[in-house]
């Protein structure tokens, strides 16, 4: 038991005092830029997607 209680105060003392934390402004600039390429993959997968269902499609009223 006195390895779990170790663990979790290790753990706690690294989170404390060992980790870099963005600032506020790194946060919201980061989080608009994944917001952006989310938004832009989205677009891209939605575009294969309207494309290949054209094609097979075109394809099966062609049999």
């Amino acid at each position: 038991m006195s390895k779990v209680k170790t663990y979790f105060q290790e753990s706690y003392e690294e989170l404390v005092n060992k980790t870099s934390w963005p600032t506020w402004s790194e946060l919201q600039k980061t989080s608009v830029l994944v917001a952006v390429a989310s938004v832009i993959i989205a677009l891209v997968i939605a575009a294969m997607d309207k494309g290949i269902s054209a094609v097979l499609s075109t394809i099966y009223e062609a049999f």
